[in-house]
């Protein structure tokens, strides 16, 4: 970590510093661009945004990568930009290792391992893993977290309010608030690594049944709130897998698939973060899931609302997608918004609509869901704009990183049969039944 940044105030103040200037002069472009009619160069400056961002290493950088997964967040050229940022953070030396683990787990940190590996395993915007093994010879992974990421957390926060400001001065397609709420929310709570813990538990859990999927287990005895030791599940990198034969392919899809919605529509739960790095593939086609930050657990009315706008949609009934996008807290509803608003859900759910076997997005056209997205989002800023609820952020981030994924295998899968599987037989108070058994068995809070 760089000096300025292990201090709670200079390390804030150095950010505010080094990112307020990229945001101003986006500030200052926009605004040129639409008082003055200076043209934008939006592809160079982008790319000195992303310049800027990336040289942080820090939450901001991960912020971006979240924002750049959401549809019509940003304009595309930023997007494209954005998506270039990469979870790498350079590592904290070894003298900064040995003296974060002492103050964690005590000064006799050493003999609680039988050997721990100097070079970290892995390096992310908000910590970084070190491999390790127990005396009785379990291989761990040991999650550290960076000095001072609740200073950074913050600082990043406020800055990234003023970026929205900044992007709903050039385009008011969508509000910007509840979004700002929830990667809030959701970030503050990725710095606490009991809670992920937790989660952890919680994805034991709910996954029990699933042969090939795989969550570590947390070693509570050498984790504290800052730092997750868990058990060592050996992986690959999926992209080694988008050449295998499409069975092999398939397998995986199906395993990637299971792994996010079994807990969706079985407990109200999601996660919200299908980064290339928060899994890995093993030698059986089954998946690894090995990051626990980003989870979200939502009313179960919530769940309720998705199936209901699904059956809308297949059957052509308004009213009741009318009542599924009020469940979810959309308001002012008007027939064009309704209207825009299924572009949208068309495109998200047209995998299911067919009982074949099919690829995610037949068009197989760039960036996936990108060209639906723009097309909604120019029809929004027509119509004055919308304010999505604040669990879409998420909940979109999951639809559209996973179809990214199955984009990547090329998977021919019969969607709807996956997905009625899930929900044969769905029940509101079924599901709010095992979501409290669930949430009780792993410590974790119900929906906020």
């Amino acid at each position: 970590m760089a000096k300025d940044e292990t201090n709670s105030l200079g390390g804030r103040l150095a950010r505010y510093a080094r990112v307020g200037a990229a945001v101003g002069g986006l500030g200052a472009r926009f605004a040129a661009e639409r008082v003055l009619g200076v043209r934008l160069d939006r592809g160079r400056h982008a790319s000195e945004l992303r310049a800027a961002l990336g040289g942080l290493k820090g939450p901001l950088m991960k912020v971006a990568q979240l924002m750049s997964t959401i549809p019509d967040a940003l304009p595309d050229e930023y997007v494209q930009e954005l998506i270039q940022l990469q979870s790498n953070a350079p590592s904290m030396g070894w003298v900064f290792v040995k003296r974060r683990l002492q103050s964690e787990l005590g000064p006799d940190w050493a003999q609680r391992f039988a050997s721990f590996e100097r070079e970290a395993a892995a390096a992310a915007s908000l910590g970084q893993v070190h491999r390790a093994t127990l005396p009785d010879g379990t291989p761990v992974a040991c999650k550290l977290q960076y000095p001072d990421m609740d200073s950074a957390v913050e600082a990043d926060l406020r800055q990234l309010k003023l970026v929205f400001a900044v992007y709903e001065r050039y385009d008011r397609a969508i509000d910007t608030r509840e979004i700002h709420k929830e990667i809030s929310a959701r970030l503050r709570e990725e710095l606490d690594y009991d809670r992920e813990a937790r989660h952890m538990r919680l994805y034991g859990h709910m996954l029990r049944g699933e042969d090939r999927v795989h969550v570590p287990e947390p070693v509570a005895p050498l984790s504290t709130k800052r730092l997750l030791t868990m058990t060592w599940l050996e992986g690959r990198r999926l992209l080694e897998a988008k050449d295998a034969p499409v069975a092999r392919r398939n397998a995986l899809a199906l395993a990637m698939f299971r792994a996010w919605y079994v807990p969706f529509y079985g407990y109200g739960v999601i996660h919200g973060d299908p980064h290339l790095g928060n899994y890995s593939i093993r030698d059986d086609d089954g998946v690894n899931l090995l990051d626990f930050g980003a989870i979200r657990v939502f009313p179960p009315s919530f769940v309720g609302g998705v199936i209901d706008l699904y059956r809308a949609l297949r059957d052509g009934d308004e009213a009741l997608a009318v009542h599924a996008y009020e469940t979810w807290g959309f308001a002012d509803l008007t027939k064009a918004r309704i209207a825009t608003l299924n572009l949208w859900a068309a495109f998200v759910y047209a995998p299911l609509m067919e009982d074949r076997p099919r690829l995610i997005e037949e068009t197989n056209a760039g960036t996936y869901g990108r060209e639906v997205a723009q097309k909604v989002h120019a029809e929004l800023r027509r119509l004055g704009g919308v304010r999505p609820p604040r669990e879409f952020v998420l909940m979109d981030r999951a639809a559209i990183g996973l179809g990214s994924v199955f984009l990547h295998l090329r998977a021919e899968v019969n969607w709807h049969r996956l997905f009625h599987e899930l929900i044969e037989g769905f029940e509101v108070r079924a599901l709010a039944r095992r979501q409290a058994a669930a949430l009780k068995f792993a410590k974790v809070p119900a929906a906020a």
